[in-house]
């Protein structure tokens, strides 16, 4: 049977580390960290657009074949795997093309308050006081909490280029292929989200173990400069803190969360039940 398709997306420390780990506990599945696969679409689709000297020699039906086959093509050693699910901030904003491309596809985007998205990721950087992340282009950016999490926060970067595209997909004509995870919930009950989740994907059930998950990537999060980035604990639970975002911050940034009120998407969402 040829590969199912399916795809990880939504907004950075809010579990699709996790849940990629979790996954990949079932034989059946491929999953893992952030593929390169989204950034070679892209690549391609500019070599087959409009101002590229080769847009005219390449059909609409072969650039579907094309861009098809990178899939297959960077999965090809994983063919034992009957379900590929692919993981990119990226493929929340791409919902049209991915319809296209694998009708049957669906998208799970992890979310997160956006206010525990920047501590997560201001203690990450204040762990390391003697590197500077790429995250940062300059000094500028990276003087003061409230530089890190300006620049953060912008369209184009880290977290404001998530939140954007999951945005765009939660008010998209494709929205009924997403289904958005909360981090509180996954770490909270994370036999029932992801019985949710083989619902939504229409596999059968697998008895996964919520206490065997440790992944950890300290090459690919050393070459960010942002050690611990994609590290899980064994054990799937809850880590109660105290945020250390200066109280200003923290309230700006909570206020972004608009999948918690918004019903009117067509998106799946797997909420905290307001008391």
């Amino acid at each position: 049977m040829p590969q199912q398709f399916h795809f990880i997306s939504g907004l950075p420390r809010s579990g699709s580390t996790l849940l990629s780990a979790i996954l990949r506990q079932n034989p059946a599945f491929c999953a893992g960290i952030s593929s390169p696969v989204a950034p070679l679409l892209t690549s391609m689709l500019q070599q087959f657009s409009a101002g590229s000297e080769h847009a005219s020699l390449v059909s609409t039906a072969q650039r579907q074949t094309l861009l098809q086959g990178l899939f297959h093509s960077y999965y090809a050693e994983q063919q034992d795997k009957r379900v590929v699910f692919d993981t990119n901030r990226l493929w929340c904003a791409r919902l049209p093309l991915l319809q296209k491309l694998f009708p049957q596809s669906k998208v799970i985007a992890c979310v997160r308050n956006v206010a525990w998205i920047m501590d997560s990721l201001e203690r990450l950087y204040s762990a390391d006081p003697f590197e500077n992340s790429r995250l940062f282009n300059d000094e500028a950016e990276r003087n003061t909490v409230y530089s890190r999490t300006d620049t953060l926060a912008m369209s184009n970067r880290m977290v404001g280029f998530a939140w954007t595209a999951l945005k765009d997909a939660y008010y998209s004509p494709h929205a009924n292929s997403v289904l958005l995870v909360d981090y509180q919930l996954l770490t909270e009950a994370p036999e029932k989200v992801l019985k949710l989740i083989y619902q939504f994907i229409d596999e059968p059930w697998f008895e996964h173990r919520f206490d065997d998950v440790a992944f950890d990537t300290p090459e690919f999060d050393q070459n960010i400069g942002l050690s611990g980035l994609h590290r899980i604990r064994s054990q799937v639970a809850v880590a109660a803190r105290q945020t250390i975002l200066p109280p200003d911050l923290f309230e700006r940034y909570a206020a972004m969360n608009f999948w918690d009120q918004d019903t009117s998407s067509q998106a799946n969402v797997i909420r905290i039940k307001q008391q």
